[in-house]
């Protein structure tokens, strides 16, 4: 009995010197903890990010207005509303029939599982690698086409402009436009004068 009393004396002593001991040899260990948001650890390759509405090499948007997309989303966080190009006056927003007038995806409903990606059938939606879209605002989760759009890379031109001329739809599907021609620039710069993103992409 005494010696019970005893075992149960020095095991209640030597308890916190041996939690004590743990948290020591802790300290010395290497920190698995990423710094973030100072140290950013690279997404994987087919990371699904925030989604992007991308052009054709000349400014054209590859969005014709399907809505597929909208109608793929399990989760019902994409708005499209279609419109007819206006080939009377020459301003296309798009080498289809129609474009995306409207598109708006709303990050608070969105699960990223990329059902809208496999539906695209002109691959003008694709996912970044961009996953810092956190807000303290619910509006500003509500993503506008003007967020959504690529940007402007070099030998584009922002539209609505026309086609390069000889080319169908098809042929921007088959890598026959390389890059806005002169007879685009000049038209944009005619009708966008005032657009700084004309200015810088025609100068």
């Amino acid at each position: 009995m005494a010696d019970d009393k005893k075992g149960g004396f020095l095991s209640d002593l030597f308890a916190p010197v041996g939690g004590f001991g743990v948290t020591f040899a802790t300290m010395f260990r290497k920190v698995a903890t990423t710094e973030y948001p100072e140290v950013k650890r690279p997404t994987a390759q087919r990371f699904h990010g925030r989604h992007q509405l991308n052009r054709h090499p000349d400014g054209l948007e590859k969005c014709v207005g399907c809505e597929l997309c909208a109608w793929a989303c399990p989760a019902d966080a994409i708005l499209v509303e279609g419109a007819n190009n206006d080939d009377a006056s020459g301003q296309r927003f798009s080498p289809g029939e129609r474009y995306g007038r409207v598109y708006q995806i709303n990050y608070l409903r969105c699960i990223f599982c990329g059902l809208c990606i496999e539906a695209c059938p002109t691959r003008a939606l694709t996912m970044t690698n961009e996953y810092e879209i956190a807000d303290n605002n619910r509006a500003d989760l509500i993503f506008t086409k003007e967020q959504l759009l690529a940007p402007l890379q070099g030998g584009m031109v922002p539209a609505p402009h026309p086609m390069v001329q000889g080319m169908e739809e098809r042929d921007y599907y088959l890598g026959k436009v390389s890059q806005a021609t002169p007879e685009q620039k000049e038209w944009a710069q005619a009708h966008h004068a005032g657009d700084p993103q004309t200015q810088e992409a025609t100068s």
